[in-house]
């Protein structure tokens, strides 16, 4: 297409009528592969007597084009754009950034970083010097700036080998850029277009130095020239002229952001290379020249620039947070702090503390935007930048390091502000120094909780001097009454009528008129509902609490509410029983409501997700807290079931691992799984098929509970067919020559849930199931997956051993496989623990793989080989029995431990144990369920995975599988009588082969079986007397 046609179609992609623009991008998106298309887009967008409209238009689609397009993902796939054409975009796209409009330009550096990343050095060799000889070009230094920032910032987080292309960027550009920088600065009554020049200066340097020091920079005389034009612009007044009188455009003005760039800089090379235990002696040397030379004149920079606060002055936030995070590391440094000691008392009191006071942002904002203002206040973004927060910071490490004089000094200020406000008119209280002093006393709260004389006093200074504010007319004293209050919880109240005082007061301000007050309260009810030990304090107004809460909800999103939510279930339990529906319909609607705003508005888009995310997780807490009660998950289910089929396709990836967590509950706890359940297992195979691999141990847990706990559904229905969805993605999976031991470690796992729970009816998969699982047993390499794909031989040997023999005998592995699980049975580490099967659950299922083999006729277990297995079960049985007994042991300890704690810490700590199944060995698994436990007593665990752990691991959770009413000791020797009642002979000759070491391990099983035996049946009916 020629360019007045394409010019036209690219208009019609602006048209109003959709039908006409839907035809229009149609169009394009059959012409983006045809030859030089991309090359006349570029023609359009630098043609400037074509419409702004259009240019902006084609530079979109050229930008998104060459994003998708310019390298493929699979190294495989065919180029989608000619070369001839790649080349001439290169060749020109370059000269013409300093022509366009910045609108037009920012989309074209888009698509030259896509270039750079992809193409430069190897496609593209002369781009450094098109960019060295054009910064010798008056009229071209801007766009070689540009561009050169570009380059950079490619190697900006790069390891040291990926950093190599970036040394000689340095060496070629850094002393022209020292010259072009050095001129810009004597430049006098400098017009703004020379901040660009410099900002675009620093912001090459800073990519430049953002993980190592160019070699170059190394040497003292070129690094000072820098640092003397850094110093230079630091201390230099702003100009007046021009300067925007809007806040926000005045804190982006070029002269303002220089600033902010060089404290940027001068912070990363202080606080990355200037520390004097760095262990290279270049490195080393840099720094201590860095801390000599540069350090203090940087700090009284520093301190000058931030005079401002003190006179009235303006100083950006940002400069102001990057200078304090300068100053709070000189804190521990003694020659830096020796310096600041003269001026500490401005420091601390005519700078930090001011900052930390209710301002005139604060209050327009309160007023204008409360949820703004709650969202500034919570948002950890926010807390990056802030002034406010920086101040903090530099409160708590001043006194964690330097606490002696300055502590007392700081506490002494704040209390004569409390009462100069005490006995101030009520027109003339300072009331937002209070809130500053608030603000400061809740700040160094760990502090004063553990020093004397402060601790003894805690209780005393929230009488007195938080608790009148709950009841303040100003609402910003409410608000920080109540996070004060809330900081202070956990101390020992020496009057618990001032702890419940305190509670009933925040627990009012959920119902304040104003919203950050009721934001502050929820956030501060958290902590008192942790520290209640009386929770009849709070059960008779629960149901009006909760309705507060889903008030407060419907109106702010933000994660660390439903935190406080989570507490209350956590401390409540069952007696959430009666709200659980409400609560998990009102959680839902804010999750939709969440997900509704962070699509709608991109600034949102974190903390509506964040949000989101804490709705699920509270979701998954009341569940849990009410596993005693299935009837309970059938009225939920309606609830939770749009957000599960929502959310377990790709449109739920940022929330997958909460949502699986949902489905995990709802598949093991409900009486039954429904049709409606069962309609989400095609969608999580789906994923797991195309991109849900990262999650596949998540997916573990719900894809076991359906497969156990609706096993005859998952066997019987054949639309869709279940076992052939799982063979499918399973056998996908473990035949991927691109997937690392690492990724498919769930996969045994299931194969070994299918064999135990579809015992005796799915005989026609042992042949495919082994076949695979051997495949990928002879490329195995970590000794972890091997030990998990020789359980699944294990489990189709105790399915059907004389089925599974043959299998193996016809795939032509049997000797192959029972060699390797034999040496690996052998092997130990130094400490003479075993190296493979570490588990308890791992030992038994090998115990009850080989031990039906035992129970095979002579015609297909040779003498030798019967005896091969006969010593190998014994020895692990005994393994077994002395983990199980170890465990059992460390358990008792652990609850011993438990005595020493007064009566209240008791009886959380115990009942916190029971919800663990710490203390329960042999109770009803299923009501300690946890996914995450659920997935690791499946065998996977984090430690055994890596392979670097002596630990024998026992299995903490007692969870619910089908071998767990099977006893490995009974099972083995009722299994050798059997042996001995059908061929005495054979049974015989096994025992004349037996040492006396061997026939000791025997009697021992023999006798141990016994005891088993009868353990069981007092198990069974003290089960029976409890019912």
């Amino acid at each position: 297409m020629d360019l007045p046609s394409l010019v036209v179609v690219l208009r019609a992609a602006l048209s109003h009528a959709p039908e006409e623009r839907k035809a229009a991008e149609a169009s394009l998106e059959q012409l983006q592969y045809t030859p030089q298309h991309l090359v006349r887009l570029l023609q359009i967008i630098v043609d400037g007597n074509c419409d702004m409209a259009v240019r902006q238009v084609a530079s979109i689609h050229f930008k998104n084009f060459v994003a998708k397009n310019w390298s493929p993902v699979d190294p495989e796939e065919k180029q989608k754009i000619p070369e001839t054409d790649k080349s001439m975009v290169r060749e020109n796209i370059l000269g013409f950034v300093m022509q366009l409009p910045p609108l037009l330009r920012a989309q074209l550096g888009e698509s030259i970083k896509t270039l750079i990343v992809v193409d430069y050095p190897e496609q593209w060799p002369n781009l450094l010097h098109w960019v060295t000889h054009n910064l010798e070009s008056q009229d071209q230094i801007f766009g070689a700036l540009y561009v050169l920032r570009i380059l950079a910032r490619k190697y900006e987080f790069k390891s040291e080998e990926e950093r190599i292309p970036l040394y000689q960027v340095v060496e070629e550009s850094f002393p022209r850029l020292l010259n072009i920088f050095s001129k810009l600065v004597q430049i006098p009554n400098p017009p703004i277009e020379v901040a660009d020049l410099i900002k675009l200066i620093c912001k090459i340097f800073w990519s430049s130095i953002y993980l190592e020091i160019p070699k170059q920079l190394f040497d003292p005389n070129f690094f000072n020239a820098w640092m003397v034009l850094f110093l230079n612009l630091l201390e230099r007044p702003v100009p007046v002229e021009g300067q925007p009188s809007d806040p926000d455009a005045r804190k982006s003005w070029g002269w303002w952001k220089v600033k902010k760039w060089i404290a940027h800089i001068l912070n990363r090379l202080y606080t990355r290379f200037a520390d004097l235990k760095i262990q290279k002696p270049e490195s080393k040397a840099f720094a201590q020249m860095f801390q000599k030379n540069y350090a203090g004149k940087i700090l009284g920079c520093h301190l000058q620039l931030l005079n401002a606060i003190r006179t009235g002055g303006y100083l950006p936030d940002r400069v102001i947070n990057l200078i304090l995070q300068y100053l709070t590391n000189s804190v521990t440094k003694n020659s830096m702090y020796q310096l600041m000691q003269p001026q500490m008392d401005i420091i601390m009191f005519e700078i930090i503390f001011p900052l930390l006071c209710f301002n005139d942002n604060d209050q327009m904002l309160w007023d204008e935007d409360p949820h703004e203002y709650v969202r500034k206040g919570y948002d950890i973004i926010e807390d990056l930048y802030s002034p406010r927060t920086a101040a903090m910071d530099f409160v708590n490490e001043l006194v964690r390091k330097r606490g002696k004089g300055n502590l007392q000094k700081f506490i002494h200020f704040i209390v004569g502000i409390f009462i100069r406000y005490d006995e101030a008119s009520i027109e003339l209280k300072p009331y937002r120094q209070k809130d500053g002093a608030l603000l400061a006393i809740g700040t160094l709260c760990d502090r004063l909780k553990q020093t004397d004389p402060y601790k003894g006093e805690l209780e005393r200074m929230l009488v007195q001097h938080v608790f009148p504010e709950f009841s303040s007319h100003v609402g910003h004293l409410r608000a920080k009454a109540a996070w004060v209050a809330g900081q202070y919880a956990h101390i020992k109240f020496a009057d618990q009528n001032n702890f419940r005082k305190a509670m009933h007061c925040v627990i009012a301000g959920m119902r304040d008129a104003e919203l950050p007050v009721r934001v502050d309260s929820v956030f501060a009810l958290r902590s008192f509902v942790e520290a209640c030990t009386d929770l009849d304090e709070i059960r008779p107004i629960l149901p009006q609490l909760l309705d507060e809460f889903f008030k407060l909800m419907s109106e702010v999103e933000n994660e660390d509410l439903v935190f406080t939510l989570e507490t209350i279930v956590d401390r409540f339990g069952e007696e959430m029983a009666p709200y659980a529906l409400g609560l998990c319909q009102s959680l839902a609607a804010a999750f939709w409501r969440c997900m509704a705003s962070s699509e709608a508005d991109e600034e949102a888009e974190d903390t509506g997700a964040l949000a989101a995310v804490g709705c699920l997780r509270a979701i998954s807490t009341i569940l849990e807290s009410i596993s005693s009660l299935p009837h309970l998950y059938i009225q939920i289910e309606p609830t939770l079931l749009p957000i599960l089929r929502k959310m377990l396709t790709s449109d739920g990836q940022d929330v997958y691992e909460e949502v699986l967590e949902i489905l995990s509950y709802m598949t093991f706890y409900s009486p039954s799984i429904s049709l409606d359940m069962w309609s989400l297992w095609p969608l999580i195979m789906e994923a797991l098929n195309d991109w849900a691999i990262d999650f596949f141990e998540n997916i573990l847990v719900p894809l076991d509970n359906y497969v156990s706990r609706g096993t005859e559904h998952f066997l019987t229905c054949k639309d869709p067919d279940y076992q052939h969805s799982l063979w499918k993605a399973l056998s996908s999976i473990m035949t991927d020559q691109n997937m690392e031991d690492s990724d498919i470690i769930p996969a045994p796992k299931l194969i070994e849930v299918f064999f135990q729970n579809c015992k005796g009816q799915v005989d026609h998969w042992v042949e495919p199931y082994l076949r695979l699982t051997i495949d990928r047993l002879r490329r195995t390499e970590k000794p972890y997956l091997k030990s998990l794909l020789l359980q699944v031989i294990a489990n189709t040997l105790y399915y059907n051993p004389s089925l599974a023999l043959q299998k193996l005998h016809t795939l032509g592995v049997a000797t192959e496989i029972f060699n390797l699980w034999f040496v690996m049975l052998q092997q130990v580490k130094r400490s003479g623990q075993r190296a493979n099967f570490k588990r308890e659950y791992a030992k038994k299922v090998c115990c009850l793989g080989l031990t039906s083999l035992i129970g095979l006729p002579a015609s297909h277990i040779p003498g030798e080989a019967l005896e091969r297995i006969f010593k190998s079960t014994l020895e692990l049985l005994v393994a077994y029995k002395d983990q199980v007994a170890e465990s059992k042991r460390q358990n008792e300890a652990a609850a011993e431990d438990l005595d020493g704690f007064d009566a209240d810490e008791e009886d959380e700590e115990v009942e916190s144990d029971k919800e663990m199944g710490l203390d329960d060995e042999d109770g009803d698994g299923a009501n300690t369920f946890n996914p995450q436990s659920f997935a690791e007593v499946r065998g996977f665990h984090r430690e055994d995975s890596e392979d670097d752990s002596d630990d024998e691991f026992s299995d903490d959770e007692e969870l619910q599988t089908p071998i767990d009413e099977v006893d490995p000791f009974i099972f083995f020797v009722e299994t050798i009588q059997a042996l001995q009642a059908s061929d005495p002979a054979r049974f015989q000759n096994l025992m004349q082969t037996m040492d006396f070491h061997y026939q000791a391990l025997a009697s021992g099983v023999a006798q141990h079986a016994e005891e088993r035996k009868t353990e069981i049946a007092k198990e069974k009916l003290e089960k029976a007397n409890a019912q």
